[in-house]
């Protein structure tokens, strides 16, 4: 697990020292020789125990799954069969919607129909288990419907997402691999999804 580092004149006072080397203590004891809880020179005392309070929280929290959290919330989830196109739609978005609610923003779907992608919501996305994770004001779990690194997936990416700049250097790294023709996607959704905006939480740096 990546660590930041501690700029220089960052100093611990006592107390955060103490809650900072209970964190790690904890961290230690969650993820055995997995973790490596040695100090951070390089980095600020708040970004240290803030970053040990993460490691912490994630590995005592509890796993659900992003359909079981819509159910919990009080939405209904028919099965994409059961549902017209415009149910389909209606559905689509009221997820969408409800799953920016809870911090959990969708991106790379302009190559998916409505009813592909709540059919891939349904089968898929939303049923993958996720830590269940304390809600701060930064906090955001982006789901990249291309994102397994898989053959397919990057095909689709290089065809309809990737700029040229992006394809070119595709093409520098992995020479091997086929490159399809660019096209431009067969919908046009991603623009209107919800996004997480960092710059207005956080002073323009994301976590």
């Amino acid at each position: 697990m990546a660590k930041p580092k501690k700029a220089a004149g960052h100093q611990k006072d006592g107390q955060q020292e103490d809650r900072i080397e209970a964190l790690k203590r904890r961290a230690e004891e969650l993820c055995g020789d997995q973790m490596n809880a040695e100090t951070m020179d390089d980095c600020p005392a708040e970004l240290e125990e803030a970053f040990w309070k993460y490691v912490v929280d994630y590995e005592e929290a509890p796993w659900t799954t992003n359909f079981q959290q819509l159910e919990n919330a009080g939405v209904s989830l028919p099965s994409p069969d059961s549902l017209n196109d415009e149910q389909v739609t209606a559905k689509l978005w009221e997820v969408i919607q409800k799953l920016a609610l809870l911090q959990v923003f969708i991106e790379q779907t302009d190559h998916l129909s409505d009813r592909e992608l709540y059919s891939h919501f349904w089968t898929e996305s939303l049923r993958e288990e996720t830590p269940l994770m304390p809600m701060t004001a930064n906090s955001a779990y982006h789901i990249q419907l291309l994102g397994t690194g898989s053959d397919e997936d990057n095909r689709l990416l290089l065809k309809y997402y990737a700029d040229e700049e992006w394809r070119r250097q595709w093409h520098q790294d992995f020479p091997k691999d086929p490159m399809p023709e660019h096209e431009d996607p067969p919908y046009d959704r991603d623009r209107l999804l919800p996004k997480r905006d960092y710059g207005a939480l956080s002073g323009g740096e994301p976590n």
